[in-house]
Parts: structure tokens; sequence; C-alpha cells
């Protein structure tokens, strides 16, 4: 078991590794273009704002966030709404996603143990919840990373996003509707500092091994699997790498491989 508080810690760090790479940054480089499409830097971190802004609701007042699901007036767009009601000029912009994310983590602090918060087709504990913040703070600063030409340097954090890499492999083959498998995968993942993070049972006939960072690519949808150094032996194994996803929601788009081919 992760401490709550640990967690929280983790996600103030990942926040803050992404709030570096843009605060220096002209106001004109907000609007550069990341490799979502029609997502500039701007959009990337308005969405962060905005997610947190909903995971607060959900977190302190679940029926409010039930009623403002369904009552959405177009649920196919309702992540691209999200993101375009938050954006706001460079600063102000800043200043929001910095005081939503703090509000965020003092509620999730206060969560009792035990209870589940509503989220999109789920629901899930306080940890469950700064797990998923962190995979998409880490996920949205790839494209912030990728819109600016510099690699960001692994950290231990990763572990947090490819535990729900790997506790979501269900959910990626049924939002894309196949069938769940029942077979078990063993996932070996070489972590930054060299150690290496195991998930599933030993003799497992499928498997799947590489470097964590190249993983949680694959998982949060940032790379094509062509374009990772990830093995697999059995059925259930490849195809996963074709359906991954660590999100909630429909599948993604995903990402195309890259022209030249190089490993990321």
């Amino acid at each position: 078991m992760v401490d709550l508080t640990d967690l929280l810690a983790d996600l103030a760090d990942e926040s803050e590794a992404l709030d570096v790479l843009v605060r220096p940054l002209p106001p004109a480089a907000w609007a550069r273009p990341t490799p979502a499409p029609g997502w500039t830097i701007a959009h990337q971190i308005a969405h962060l704002a905005w997610t947190d802004h909903v995971a607060l609701l959900a977190a302190t007042d679940a029926d409010a966030f039930l009623s403002s699901v369904t009552s959405a007036p177009d649920p196919a767009r309702l992540v691209d709404h999200g993101t375009e009601e938050f954006l706001a000029p460079p600063a102000e912009l800043l200043t929001r996603w910095r005081a939503g994310r703090a509000s965020l983590a003092a509620a999730l602090a206060a969560v009792p143990p035990g209870r589940k918060i509503p989220w999109y087709g789920t629901r899930m504990s306080a940890a469950s919840m700064v797990t998923a913040r962190i995979m998409e703070t880490w996920a949205h600063g790839e494209d912030v990373a990728d819109a600016l030409g510099v690699r960001r340097p692994a950290t231990n954090r990763l572990r947090h996003v490819a535990h729900l890499g790997v506790r979501t492999l269900g959910h990626g083959f049924a939002a894309s509707g196949r069938a769940v498998p029942t077979a078990p995968v063993r996932v070996d993942l070489t972590g930054p500092d060299g150690d290496t993070w195991s998930w599933g049972p030993p003799d497992a006939a499928d498997r799947l091994a590489g470097p964590a960072r190249d993983f949680c690519l694959l998982v949060t949808q940032r790379r094509h699997r062509a374009d990772l150094a990830l093995t697999v032996t059995g059925p259930v194994a490849d195809e996963w790498l074709d359906v991954a996803q660590a999100f909630a929601g429909p599948p993604g788009a995903g990402r195309e491989p890259q022209a030249d081919g190089v490993s990321a």
C-alpha cells in the first residue's frame, strides 16, 4: 500500500516539474502546437486545470459532479469543452492551475478512508484519484516537452503511471470493444535507477518487458508501439499493446509511428 501523503507529494513534484517547464515561456510560445491535434501548450495546461477542477468537485460534492456529467450538452466533447473553458492568458492560466491543484490536494487529503469518489464511468479511492492525476500530469507534460523539443528525465514517479497501466489492462480491451482476457500477464519493467518493477504471476505464459518509461508512453498513448522497446510473449500481451489505455473514457486515437522510426 502506498501512503496517501507520499502519493500527494509525488503529485506535487510531478506538477512542479511541468510548471518549471512552462513558466519561463514567453506568451507566444504557449500557442505552440503539441502532438495532440488542435491542442497548444496552453490547451495542455488548461486541460490539467479543468480536470483538477472537476476532480475537486467529485471529491467534495458527488451529487454536483454527477449532475455535471449527466447535464453535459455534448458528452463526446466534454473534455474539449472543459479545456476550452479554462483557456486564459498564460499568467492567468498558470495561477488558475496552481490554485486548483493545491485545492484538490487538500480535498483529497481529507477524504475519509474507504470512501469512493465518483469519476467518469467508475468510482475510485482518494489514492487512486491521486495516482490518476500523476498519470495525467506526466502524460500531458510529455506533450508539452514534445512541443518544446526536449526530453524530460525519467523519475521513480513513473512507477505510479506503470501501476495504473497494469491495473487498467481490462479497461483497454473493453474500451476498444474487445473481450477482456482472463489470462494473466507478467510485466517486468526496468525503472530509471535500473531496478525491476514487476506485476503478475512469475509463471504467466503472456509476458511484457522493457523500460518503464516506454511502457508509460504506451499506456498513456503518447507513442505508438512500433517506437517503443517493449517485448511481448503470448497473444494477450501482444494485443494489449494495441489497446492499452490508462485513462478513463472511450478509446483514444493513439499516435502514429514516428516517421524516422526512432525509439522513444
